[in-house]
């Protein structure tokens, strides 16, 4: 039979002849028996469980749901209507010639027409669906029955009806659920099959994160590790010791090196043992010398800024004006301009007018890009998978992207309507990336920054280069910057890294959101203007962001040994750090323990690379003045930087592998004119 269904996604199980006895207690009765079809469908995330009399398989309208009202009993519910899209009226084009493409509606999707249900038969009441969520326990057949049955339990210990395989093949559905979810048997009843839940008290202070479910997270962590990730980070720590050993008490005592062997198939090809890692030395103990105390400076004025521009328009003395928004970062008035530079957006040595020109080539670029995906119809995106898949993400992620900030609260928001269109049209810029989760993170600062489409757009395109290799499949780019973050916390303090060794988390895999996102989700909005705009200078060193990431874990040092924390206390312990960091700290330790690295005579040849250190005299912002410093020894070019694996965080690019050298100079060859 087709698979039609009010749910649409993926089919990972289809069974006809699945029956509900609704009169158990008769016989001869052929109503008691009713016929229908089970799935089990994957859908934004999401697993659905559906099923429904043959007769209603192709009926919408008939459609239950559990749901709960808000004093949390469940109810059986009619199917809503969907929503359709918001329109783009509110939008505001900056051409004119371009006012059309604001016109063209987005596609609507379909919905019920909103009738009351018939119920033929008055088998369609008997139809339901529910999240995977939701399941509490499964209740299975007696042995010796001559066909099996389960019953689902729900939370809140609400029961479905019994469903009755008489053509067998239960199993194959329990199967096909432990690819989602950990089931065990009930210590009073053998019969009754338990769901494993994460830890929720774990995952409170991160219940603004994405709202995805927990379940199945081992199989999400292997499958896409980006979007687990962003699930909420703190749901890994006790979700994952349960799903490995279930909650059979008997089954406590596995030996803890499981979990590194999880983490190790979730990430193929990570090993953060450098003495495994080929092209690895072995750090061994390096007495770096005495550590410099840094100062930083007030933010750069607008005053400041004005003073090195010349009369055309070019900025003057570029390396020390970035040594100067390195010390201090910007004041607030000067981003919509400096980042511009930053990003690559503008070349540093062009005049007001050719800005001018590019952005007027740029607007145009950049609404037709736009237009492709605005007129798309509804038959053609029918039949184009990935996009729907793309706007379905977006969409998602729009809706929950720092909605606590202004520029982006409320309903219909402007904003998020920007938002939802620049990312759209991210996916015709680079259809073979288009959108992966934790995209939006990057793009919301910019925005509000910008505060303008077209320019938000080219800015977010220009980060996008140096954190590309981080969103895709093969994961190289964080693979690399974990192994890289291994090498040197390893030369910083070898003790502590065979203390989280020990407790099975040499991985450093609680820093895989820090590097994913550039940290957005550690600091404050206005933190991250700041720590942003200072990393896109590429000072002190290439992949400074790992080093703020070794400035961090430095400081949290003692209270994880000193309280001899586990696995699951340092995971937790990481996440909670999240809105409690200082910035102006973070980045005095980072640079500070830069400095100690590059007058260190003796720096293994592994650390130079990732610092991009060479055997050649280099400029290097001088720890109290922010005015050049002459260093005569090993040094990293501020010329180039390697920016292929960097997510949505900081400017220095952290992959080793196929890096690419982006200079922040005139010649942006993708941003330029022709």
């Amino acid at each position: 039979m087709a698979a039609v269904g009010v749910v649409s996604g993926k089919i990972i199980y289809e069974q006809e002849g699945v029956y509900i006895h609704s009169s158990c207690g008769k016989t001869n009765d052929q109503d008691s028996l009713i016929s229908g079809i089970l799935r089990v469908l994957e859908k934004d995330a999401e697993v659905i469980v559906d099923w429904r009399p043959l007769d209603d398989a192709l009926d919408s309208s008939s459609i239950l749901y559990a749901g709960k009202d808000s004093s949390s009993v469940v109810e059986w519910t009619q199917a809503p209507k969907e929503r359709g899209h918001r329109g783009s009226e509110h939008l505001n084009s900056y051409e004119a010639e371009w006012d059309m493409v604001n016109t063209v509606p987005s596609k609507k999707k379909p919905h019920t027409n909103g009738d009351a249900p018939s119920h033929r038969n008055g088998k369609s009441k008997w139809s339901f669906l529910f999240s995977l969520t939701d399941l509490k326990s499964i209740k299975q057949n007696k042995e010796g029955m001559g066909w099996s049955y389960l019953v689902f339990c729900l939370k809140d210990d609400v029961v479905l009806p019994a469903l009755h395989f008489h053509q067998g093949d239960s199993k194959l559905l329990i199967d096909c659920l432990e690819k989602y979810v950990v089931l065990y048997k009930s210590p009073q009843d053998k019969r009754t099959l338990l769901v494993n839940c994460q830890n929720k008290s774990l995952s409170q202070s991160f219940e603004n994160l994405l709202d995805e479910p927990a379940y199945g997270l081992i199989q999400k962590i292997k499958k896409d590790p980006y979007t687990a990730t962003m699930v909420g980070f703190s749901k890994v720590t006790n979700y994952i010791f349960d799903s490995l050993r279930g909650s059979d008490p008997s089954t406590h005592q596995r030996p803890p090196s499981e979990m590194a062997d999880f983490l190790s198939d979730a990430i193929p090809g990570l090993k953060i043992n450098q003495q495994e890692e080929p092209g690895f030395e072995v750090i061994t103990r390096i007495d770096l010398g005495e550590r410099p105390v840094v100062q930083r400076r007030e933010p750069v004025s607008l005053e400041e800024w004005t003073k090195n521009i010349d009369s055309e328009g070019r900025i003057l003395n570029v390396d020390n004006m970035k040594q100067m928004i390195f010390r201090g970062g910007l004041s607030h008035a000067l981003r919509k301009q400096a980042w511009k530079f930053l990003l690559g957006y503008f070349p540093w040595d062009s005049t007001k007018e050719e800005r001018t020109q590019l952005q007027k080539q740029k607007t145009d670029e950049y609404f037709r890009m736009k237009l492709q995906w605005k007129s798309v119809s509804e038959e053609q995106e029918k039949r184009n998978s990935r996009l729907r898949d793309y706007r379905s993400l977006i969409e998602k992620d729009v809706n929950r992207t720092d909605r606590t900030n202004k520029f982006y609260e409320g309903q219909d928001n402007p904003g998020l309507i920007l938002l939802h269109d620049i990312l759209m049209t991210y996916c015709m810029y680079d259809f073979d990336l288009g959108y992966v989760q934790g995209m939006s993170d990057l793009l919301s600062p910019l925005l509000y920054v910008m505060e303008n489409e077209v320019d938000a757009f080219w800015c977010f395109a220009s980060y996008m280069d140096q954190m590309h290799q981080n969103f895709e499949e093969q994961m190289q780019g964080m693979k690399t910057q974990l192994i890289q973050l291994s090498t040197l916390l390893r030369l910083l303090d070898s003790g502590f890294c065979s203390y989280l060794e020990s407790q099975d988390s040499g991985y450093l895999y609680f820093c895989f959101r820090w590097l994913l996102i550039r940290f957005k989700r550690e600091f404050s909005f206005l933190d991250i203007l700041r720590l942003w705009e200072v990393m896109w200078t590429e000072l002190p060193c290439k992949n400074f962001h790992l080093l703020l990431c070794c400035a961090i874990l430095e400081s949290e040092k003692q209270q994880i040994m000193e309280k001899h924390y586990g696995f699951n206390e340092i995971l937790k312990h990481i996440n909670e750090l999240s809105m409690k960091i200082d910035v102006e700290d973070v980045l005095c330790k980072a640079e500070a323990i830069s400095l100690q690295m590059v007058k260190c005579k003796e720096l293994p040849q592994a650390v130079c690379e990732i610092l991009g250190l060479q055997d050649s005299e280099v400029t290097t912002p001088d720890s109290d003045t922010g005015e050049d410093e002459n260093v005569g020894m090993t040094g990293c070019p501020t010329s180039t930087f390697q920016s292929d694996s960097l997510p949505v965080l900081a400017t220095s690019g952290t992959r080793d592998d196929n890096p690419t050298q982006i200079s922040v100079s005139p010649n942006v060859s993708r941003l330029t004119p022709a």
